[in-house]
């Protein structure tokens, strides 16, 4: 037997921890159809019958605001998953059992796992599962998924449970005909009621959808205004001259008058309200008891206290952020090392085995020199990972988004633009692509463009490899200290742009900010050693596959054409006559400005395609023509720093351009398509690299003069 298990909750309700523990190391990342949102995947075998586990997006609710409610739903309604299991946070349970009777309005299988039991007790509230699972007629479990208490072995077993109480055609069956009724019917007043039972009956009269949701459920959807049930609806007007759309236009248009004038509400306003009445009414029959004032300051709450202060949280988060940097580059040293080692034993290898030619220029310079440059500092990137996790999993990050957001506020940017600056690497070693996906949260045009514009300005971990191959060579005893400086001006530079953008191209008021902060808990080394190898996989896994590529493809540039044997050249002549070279040097009279050489300009021009490629290409270079350092195996940051042609004020050119220039192209496609035009990918490229340009000239003119 094999099932399909969806897995489904609020954002901090722990749904994550859970499905890790479930799935363990049998599962894989991707990305849903048609759209940039994760998609995690997974597998556990219990009794001989394998159980498929899909993490579906956190969500509060199953209406069209995002895509990540979007593509939840669409995957419950399209893919038919043979169960939902609803992971509550039972310390929020009202506000989380709203998903919940969704799921159940929907006529979805469902079992809900009554996750952070632990955290409900200290909070001194005691829930009655089996009462819960009696009134809502659906399976009910108690788990404890951050220590594994009471967690994953539990759930298991009451979903293999479920399974076998049906067998194959009684399951199919019961699938099929739950998706023709909604499994839990709610009063939402008399007039809403009334517009529902006609405009059910015209939905099952011509079949509108219901081979997908239940009839009462569409017309529910339809009430609310949800814009993509709408969409669906206009389609089939168009399609089919018998559904009449109007009829039901009418219904919902005299409904929302009479509701305006009776009780100055919006339907969508009501049904929620019915929804929360039905929820608090199920608490109170014996299923929650509170032993304590519930007025009570939670220890979450003295902790809030100091760590969101207006004067102490901004303190204590300038010192968690230079804490990352000074245990990274502290505990990173070492295997840092290591590595550099073994791709200086692998290119002295293959120096001394094959016989000069293009195939050991290509081994050694292209492959070794370039990936290597980059792969190196995978320890680097693991720890920052690590100790992100951690901040993350403890719901830290949380706090620095609320503090932000009166920041933000000054430079015409929103709070919720904090969590796309944090997800780019506004701490460090984020992406760009899921920053500016996380823009979607915006509910304001204007401030949802000017986000998109300024993510890109965030040190992603693209970026970090360029960061730590420059302060490596030049500025090795103040690591921490410059990194943390290197954050803070990604940070002022991303909020003047966008004061910049929203004082002159994108100009508007700041809309309010409401954010919930989930409670502060310990992260298991379980959940942060998984969090921390996903992310450290896909960049390895970028280094070895689109950099490689780029690498290569750079190393021809950088090899071809070859000097005519006639002309006596050196390595440096020769790499300048290539057509790398020359694209360089024809540049070269208006970045000397900003001190860059031609070697430099070639690197940054690859690092359009992907700012890792900053270094790799950096390390063909030098590995090619520099013959003036006697150590052939030297680190590409020796090179560096042994290289006339490279000074510390030349570093920090360099680390302001690169922090600040072009996007890389996925970026720039990802940007184009969420603010609906090309011209917003083409100003970005421009705008950015303008201006990191310019930062740098500056920079460097100005340490010239001084004498730098």
């Amino acid at each position: 037997m094999e099932a399909t298990i969806a897995l489904a909750g609020n954002p901090n309700s722990g749904k994550t921890t859970l499905f890790n523990a479930l799935t363990g190391a049998r599962q894989h990342v991707g990305n849903y159809p048609g759209v940039t949102v994760e998609k995690k995947c997974g597998t556990f075998i219990f009794d001989n019958k394998k159980f498929n586990v899909v993490d579906l997006p956190g969500t509060y609710s199953l209406t069209a605001y995002s895509i990540e409610e979007m593509v939840a739903r669409d995957f419950l309604s399209l893919e038919k998953p043979d169960m939902v299991v609803n992971i509550v946070d039972a310390s929020n349970l009202e506000r989380n059992l709203y998903l919940s009777i969704q799921f159940l309005e929907m006529g979805l299988p469902v079992s809900i796992a009554l996750n952070m039991m632990d955290v409900a007790t200290k909070k001194g509230i005691t829930i009655d599962a089996d009462a819960l699972s009696s009134l809502l007629g659906v399976k009910v479990v108690s788990t404890v998924a951050r220590d594994g208490k009471r967690g994953a072995s539990e759930l298991i077993q009451a979903i293999a449970k479920e399974f076998e109480s049906r067998d194959d055609s009684s399951k199919t069956i019961a699938l099929k005909s739950s998706r023709h009724k909604s499994l839990v019917n709610i009063s939402y007043g008399n007039d809403i009621d009334n517009a529902l039972i006609k405009i059910e009956s015209i939905i099952s009269s011509y079949n509108f959808l219901t081979d997908r949701y239940p009839a009462r459920w569409i017309a529910l959807k339809l009430i609310e205004n949800d814009d993509q049930i709408l969409k669906f609806a206009q389609e089939e007007a168009k399609r089919s001259n018998s559904f009449d759309l109007n009829q039901i236009k009418e219904i919902i248009g005299g409904l929302e008058e009479h509701l305006l004038k009776t009780s100055e509400a919006t339907p969508e306003a009501v049904i929620a309200d019915h929804r929360y009445g039905y929820i608090r009414s199920l608490l109170r029959l014996g299923v929650v008891s509170y032993h304590h004032d519930q007025n009570r300051l939670q220890i979450s709450d003295k902790i809030d206290k100091v760590l969101t202060h207006r004067l102490i949280g901004p303190a204590v988060m300038v010192a968690v952020i230079y804490s990352l940097y000074h245990f990274t580059f502290s505990y990173s040293e070492l295997p840092v090392s290591w590595i550099e080692s073994l791709f200086a034993l692998f290119s002295s290898t293959i120096d001394n085995t094959l016989p000069d030619g293009m195939v050991k220029s290509l081994i050694i310079s292209g492959v070794i020199d370039g990936v290597g440059g980059v792969l190196g500092f995978v320890p680097l990137i693991m720890f920052m990972f690590f100790f992100i996790a951690i901040l993350e999993d403890s719901g830290y990050l949380a706090r620095v988004a609320f503090m932000l957001d009166r920041v933000f506020r000054i430079f015409g940017l929103h709070g919720s633009s904090v969590m796309p600056f944090i997800v780019s690497g506004g701490i460090a070693g984020g992406c760009a692509v899921p920053g500016i996906m996380a823009t979607r949260t915006l509910k304001s045009p204007k401030e949802r463009l000017a986000t998109l514009l300024t993510v890109p300005f965030m040190n992603c971990g693209a970026k970090l490899p360029v960061f730590m191959l420059l302060i490596a060579a030049f500025f090795e005893s103040h690591r921490a200290l410059l990194m943390f400086l290197i954050t803070l001006t990604a940070w002022t530079g991303a909020l003047l742009a966008a004061k910049l953008f929203r004082s002159t191209i994108i100009k508007g008021e700041s809309t309010p900010f409401v954010m919930e902060l989930p409670p502060y808990r310990l992260p298991t080394l379980r959940s942060i050693l998984i969090h921390t190898w996903e992310r450290t996989w896909q960049y390895i896994k970028k280094a070895g596959t689109v950099i490689l590529g780029i690498s290569i493809i750079l190393w021809a540039m950088m090899s071809f054409p070859a000097p005519p044997d006639n002309i006596e050249t050196t390595p440096e002549s020769a790499l300048k006559y290539s057509v790398a070279g020359r694209v360089g040097s024809s540049v070269e009279a208006i970045t000397q400005f900003a001190g860059f050489d031609w070697r430099v300009n070639i690197a940054l021009l690859g690092g359009f395609a992907a700012k890792e490629v900053v270094v790799s290409t950096l390390g063909t270079a030098y590995s090619l023509s520099d013959v003036e350092i006697e150590d052939d195996s030297a680190s590409l940051a020796a090179r560096l720093s042994e290289s006339p042609d490279f000074r510390p004020l030349t570093a920090l050119s360099l680390i302001i351009f690169t922090m600040f220039y072009a996007p890389c192209f996925v970026s720039v496609v990802c940007l184009a398509r969420e603010a609906g035009s090309w011209k917003w990918g083409l100003f970005s490229v421009v705008f950015n690299t303008g201006f990191a340009f310019t930062l740098s000239v500056i920079l460097y003119q100005a340490g010239s003069f001084m004498g730098f």
